[in-house]
This record gives C-alpha cells, sequence and structure tokens, in this order.
C-alpha cells in the first residue's frame, strides 16, 4: 500500500520539483545550474528503466498513426497562425501600432488597484515569474511519460495525440478571430522594436480601412452606401522580391529588403505578434495542460496546477503582454474543446472490454454452474476470463514492439528537446 501510494503521488511531486528547481534562475543561479542538470538526469533515467516493464507497448503501436497525423495537423496549424500573426502586424505599418493607444482594460485596472490594496509580500508574488509556457509543455511532457508508472491510463500516444490535436483546433480558431478583427497591443512599441514592416499601410487598408478610420461623417456615408467611394489617391508600393510560386504571400507578408529573401524566415520572426491576439496562445497551452493533468491524473497536484495557470493568466494582463478578455476567452475555449476531443483518449479499457465480452461468451455455461452449484465449475470459467483479458499483457514483446519501443522514447525526447528550443522567445 505505502509503494502505491508513493506512486500514486510520484508524478505531482516530480512536478513540482521541476517547477521550484526551474524558478531558482531567479533566487539563486548557481544552485539552479546544480540542480536542474541533476533533475533531469534522474527523470531521464527512471523513465528509460521503465521501459523494459512497460505493458502496453501494442496500445502505443495503435496509437502511432493519429499520434503522427495530429502532430502533422499542429504543425499545419501553427504556420497558418504564424502566416496570419504577420498579416496583422503588417498590413496597417508601423505608425498605426505606434500611434494607436491600447484598449482599456478593467481587468489591468482591478491588479493595479490591488498593488495598492494587499500586503507588498503578496503582490510580489503575483508578480513573480513563476511559470511559463515551457512549463506547461513540459509538465504535459511528465504526464504523458508517467504511462511508464501505470501513474496514467495507457496510450500515451494517444494522450500526446488528444493534445495536439486539440491544440491544433484552438490554435485554427485563434488566428481566424485575431484575424477578423485588427486590435491594437497592450504594448504600443512592440511593433517598431521587433518587426520591420514598411511604415505606410497595405493598399488594401489604404483603400478600405484609411479614409473611413476617424472621420464620422465618412463612417456614415460607407454605412449608407455601402461601397468604398472615396479617393485613396496614388498606392504606396511594397517591395516584392522573387518568391517564385510562393509570391501570393507577399501581400500578406509585406517584406522588407532588410530581412532577406526568404519567406519562411519572416514566419520565424514572428513569434507572439505586435497586436492583440485573441485570445492568448499561451493560457491555451496552460488550460489544456491543466484539463489533460485534471482527467489523467487528478489529485491534489491538479489543484496546483490549476493555480497556476491562474497566476500565468494575471501575470499576462499584468505585464500587458494581452488584455483580461484574451486570458478570459482562453480558459473557456480550452476547456471546451478538450471536452469535445474525448473521442480520440482517454482510450476505452481494453483489458474490461475483453473481460465484458468472455464473460458473455460463458454466460450460459457460468448461469448452469452456479444452478448446479458446481463451485469448482464457476471458478474454473472465472479463471478462464482472468487469464483471456491478460493473455495480451502477459505475452512478451517481440522484436519489432522493442524497435517501436526505443524509436519512441528517442523521438519523444527529440520532440521535448525541440519544444524548448521553439519556445524558448515565448
Amino acid at each position: 500500500m505505502r509503494w502505491l501510494a508513493a506512486r500514486s503521488s510520484g508524478l505531482g511531486i516530480a512536478a513540482m520539483s521541476y517547477v521550484a528547481i526551474d524558478y531558482l534562475r531567479h533566487l539563486s543561479p548557481t544552485w539552479h545550474s546544480r540542480l536542474q542538470p541533476v533533475l533531469w538526469t534522474v527523470l531521464a533515467l527512471v523513465a528509460v528503466s521503465r521501459v523494459p516493464f512497460y505493458r502496453h507497448w501494442s496500445s502505443e503501436f495503435r496509437s502511432a498513426l493519429p499520434f503522427l497525423g495530429s502532430m502533422i495537423f499542429m504543425l499545419a496549424a501553427l504556420l497558418f497562425e504564424a502566416l496570419s500573426v504577420r498579416f496583422v502586424t503588417a498590413v496597417l505599418g508601423l505608425e498605426w501600432h505606434s500611434d494607436t493607444p491600447p484598449l482599456p482594460d478593467t481587468g489591468q485596472w482591478l491588479l493595479l488597484a490591488l498593488n495598492e490594496k494587499l500586503p507588498h509580500a503578496v503582490v510580489e508574488i503575483l508578480r513573480a515569474r513563476v511559470i511559463g509556457l515551457h512549463h506547461f509543455l513540459m509538465l504535459f511532457m511528465m504526464l504523458a511519460f508517467s504511462v511508464l508508472f501505470d501513474s496514467v491510463k495507457a496510450p500515451g500516444l494517444g494522450l500526446g495525440a488528444r493534445y495536439m490535436f486539440t491544440m491544433a483546433i484552438g490554435r485554427l480558431l485563434r488566428a481566424v478571430t485575431f484575424v477578423s478583427t485588427i486590435l491594437p497591443s497592450a504594448r504600443p512599441w512592440c511593433a517598431n522594436a521587433r518587426f520591420r514592416v514598411p511604415a505606410y499601410p497595405h493598399h488594401w487598408a489604404q483603400k478600405y480601412y484609411v479614409p473611413y478610420a476617424r472621420d464620422a461623417n465618412a463612417i456614415r456615408q460607407i454605412i449608407r452606401e455601402d461601397i468604398a467611394y472615396a479617393d485613396p489617391g496614388q498606392f504606396l508600393d511594397d517591395y516584392r522580391p522573387d518568391w517564385g510560386s510562393m509570391s501570393f504571400l507577399i501581400d500578406f507578408l509585406r517584406p522588407t529588403t532588410s530581412e532577406g529573401s526568404s519567406w519562411y524566415s519572416l514566419l520565424k520572426k514572428a513569434g507572439g505578434g505586435c497586436n492583440d491576439l485573441i485570445y492568448s496562445g499561451h493560457m491555451l497551452v496552460a488550460v489544456l495542460t491543466a484539463m489533460a493533468w485534471t482527467e489523467a491524473y487528478g489529485g491534489f497536484s491538479s489543484a496546483l496546477i490549476w493555480l497556476l495557470v491562474m497566476h500565468s493568466a494575471q501575470r499576462e494582463v499584468r505585464e500587458r503582454h494581452h488584455y483580461t478578455v484574451d486570458c478570459i476567452v482562453a480558459i473557456y475555449v480550452g476547456i471546451l474543446l478538450w471536452k469535445m476531443t474525448g473521442f480520440i483518449w482517454p482510450a476505452k479499457n481494453v483489458s474490461r472490454e475483453r473481460r465484458l465480452a468472455m464473460l458473455e461468451k460463458i454466460q450460459g455455461r457460468l448461469t448452469h454452474a452456479a444452478k448446479d452449484s458446481d463451485i469448482d465449475e464457476v471458478r474454473e470459467l472465472l479463471k478462464e476470463v482472468e487469464q483471456g483479458s491478460q493473455e495480451s499483457q502477459s505475452r512478451g514483446p517481440t522484436r519489432a514492439m522493442w524497435l517501436f519501443a526505443c524509436a519512441t522514447i528517442f523521438t519523444t525526447i527529440t520532440i521535448v528537446l525541440l519544444a524548448f528550443t521553439w519556445t524558448s522567445d515565448g
């Protein structure tokens, strides 16, 4: 019983230890540089040591194709999102970003008011950079790897497929949302600091937005006539490099001569963007991680992760990376999307279904044995059911399955490293 209790709480302890040790980078960089490699090494060795004893590789194999499909879908969604981020920043030009004031945000007002009322120690805790995007990604990786210890129901690849599929849908919805109506950033200096797009608007905005942006009479007239009646004058032309078959992206990305000749490099520079990208992508990742943790593992550690989600949300608003509405929308969208993708994971309890199927097959024989008070026959039939339900688990893994296991562990660790590399800048 003590071993089961330790195993059931071990994942939560490991997760909180990871967050605490990583926060040492702000308190004591020396101890952080000592403890973090030790923690990574211990976690990696413990996970690898469990691979030979894992009994669900056949289930993982069946989930491999959905996992790969979800990964490709997510990468495509991230590519579309990066294109949309660059577009909403570039289409109005840098002057619009610097001249347009941020929107009034009552959430920001509330946090500033609480700074005056709460004890200084509490305010410092709220300001502390306890957790970020890469932390939530790592917490999910730890959750998925915990199938090796039977802390979470197998297959881990199924859980990963659901996470990435849900993330992809959320990213697509997010891109469609923020590209529909362009909102000013809560940080007006951001675009000038991070992007080199033209200062003037794209000719689409010159024709359809600029003449009607500030004049109330012009807005009334365009509502009445429902046509872009104003003469925008001579359009200011953009730099147009030769991108071959990808030249159609020029109007969306608006490259400049100083940014090089590659369209892909422009998308990589998009980062988090410099408009208000409703809803928050950081919060979507945080909520999906918390939902996965709550459903798959539960317990006290799930409550702690939700507290970290709330802490991250108020920091997004406090540091003006997002408006309050972005975080609120991300929370309920993430919860709803996770609930909608339950058909991917958790997988059905195969052993339980197999046991029920065998019980249905022997139901008649079991009934007759019970009527005849033949206890030995009843025991034999129940033993047959139990052995049949565990047949696939007790069977030793084949050489091909061992190769699949090694490839899965290697690929997953590679994905972890790439995720940390690509999210190092947020």
